[in-house]
């Protein structure tokens, strides 16, 4: 099967191409956030620039104008472009890796294949070497587009120069600012495409969350079909050895009794972890709202009812009781999920209702060397009510269900001011039901576990913008 192997590296080298092609590209999008459609597929994030009419009649002005409204339709047609890139990136190493498969078996056992086995799978690869020969070229086509409009710009900076030798120079000087604003604006897009690809990864030198990608679906789960309750992601932060370390933990009900880890997200595919462990007896875990962080879990103890940590490297437990956490109130939909934890820029969480609020969450973020509780935050939500929590950069965001398709973070509570505002962003949900929603800071992701799949959302922060007004408290 020598050919096979070759058209598979050939493959590879061709999805190499395309990362190094993103990579290093000079193309972005972005001036400002507008939720057109109010949330659903159909969001974009679009680059507006608009001029004022002519204060005079004079030719070359109206064609800078017109030059501007055409950069920004440009702008809005390639943006619609860019989650089709990353969807499309992401499915085509998974049809890579699964072609792989396919020739290594063919390899190890050929008598078990005949021709049209074989034919089967170089239809399989010339397809994939097609659909990435036209991606690379789709990308290509994008950075053309915009070199082509910063040679646009510079000619209308030319024309301007020519205008306000000729006319009345503050009229152009107006021009010329609302000039430089488009110049602004191309140059914060070009930034906030790389950011797709590339993420200011530990930067909290941003105002909150703007937009949420649509789903991008890795896998269905390999355990067993019947496997709907679970949790999946990356340590948020990871041993020097493990940078690339996947972690899953499933099950048909709403408990924690073992954790596999996987190398890289393609041995998570692949099937093959590289270590597994069941939680020892007596210290099995309830709920589905566990993390990995520094090589160590941590989940919800189920006796006695309390927070529990396994560290993987010493393979020690700890434990530690929340006096007044109550196990009467869990996130809408869902059981068992009364200790959430989390983690992000800033360190460790965990947050929990209490009977004494009625059920109102409560936050808390825990000193990891010692697991002891360091601050709590009580806030005016109620915690039946929400699909689920996670933390960004010291700010709690909470979800809850808008309709059958969507859901909306729509809440959010900052640690440092201990200010909570409401905020509208909505996101698919993929499936009904999820039972897994957590952020990473390593790669400022959400990850979902939706009825058996691993799911994953990008994340836009909002960099520039500063708030006009102050945040809307809410009543308690």
């Amino acid at each position: 099967m020598p050919s096979n192997r070759a058209r598979m590296i050939s493959a590879l080298y061709f999805l190499t191409l395309l990362s190094s092609t993103v990579a290093r590209g000079h193309v972005a999008f972005w001036s400002q956030s507008r939720n057109e459609t109010g949330g659903g597929s159909e969001d974009r994030c679009t680059c507006d620039a608009f001029l004022p009419s002519a204060t005079f009649p004079v030719t070359d002005l109206v064609e800078v104008e017109q030059k501007v409204v055409e950069i920004m339709h440009k702008l809005e047609l390639e943006m619609g472009k860019l989650e089709d890139y990353e969807t499309k990136m992401t499915s085509y190493a998974e049809k890579i890796i699964e072609l792989v498969v396919e020739v290594e078996a063919m390899e190890k056992d050929p008598d078990a294949y005949d021709d049209t086995d074989t034919d089967d799978v170089k239809v399989k690869i010339k397809q994939v070497e097609a659909l990435i020969k036209e991606l690379k070229l789709s990308i290509n086509s994008s950075t053309a587009v915009f070199q082509s409009l910063h040679v646009q710009l510079t000619t209308a900076e030319s024309t301007l120069d020519g205008l306000e030798r000729t006319y009345d120079k503050n009229s152009v000087l107006k021009m010329r600012r609302e000039y430089l604003k488009v110049q602004l604006q191309l140059e914060e897009c070009e930034r906030r495409h790389q950011e797709i690809f590339h993420p200011n990864v530990g930067s909290c030198a941003h105002t909150g969350i703007i937009r949420v990608s649509k789903p991008l679906v890795s896998h269905l789960n390999h355990l067993s079909p019947g496997y709907t309750s679970g949790g999946w992601g990356k340590d948020s932060k990871p041993l020097p050895d493990r940078k690339s370390m996947y972690w899953l933990s499933a099950h048909s009900s709403a408990i924690i009794s073992e954790i596999r880890f996987y190398v890289d997200y393609k041995n998570l595919i692949l099937r093959t972890p590289f270590q597994h462990h069941g939680l020892r007896n007596g210290w099995g875990g309830t709920g589905n709202n566990y993390i990995i962080r520094e090589n160590t879990l941590y989940y919800q103890l189920s006796s006695p009812f309390g927070l529990a940590k396994l560290n993987f490297t010493s393979m020690t437990y700890a434990s530690r009781v929340i006096p007044g956490a109550s196990s009467r109130f869990s996130y809408s939909g869902t059981g068992n999920q009364n200790f959430d934890f989390a983690a992000d820029e800033t360190g460790l969480w965990v947050s929990y209702a209490t009977d004494e609020l009625n059920g109102k969450l409560v936050l808390a973020k825990i000193d990891e060397a010692s697991f002891g509780i360091v601050e709590e935050f009580q806030t005016s939500l109620y915690k039946p009510g929400l699909s689920n929590t996670f933390m960004v950069c010291g700010v709690l965001y909470a979800v809850r269900t808008v309709d059958i398709k969507n859901e909306e973070i729509f809440y959010k509570y900052d640690t440092r001011t201990k200010q909570e505002s409401y905020i509208s962003v909505l996101f698919e949900r993929f499936l009904n039901k999820y039972t897994y929603l957590d952020y990473n800071p390593t790669d400022q992701k959400l990850y979902m576990y939706n009825n058996g799949y691993y799911v994953n959302y990008h994340l836009w922060f909002n960099h520039t913008t500063k708030p006009t007004e102050e945040p809307r408290l809410l009543v308690s």
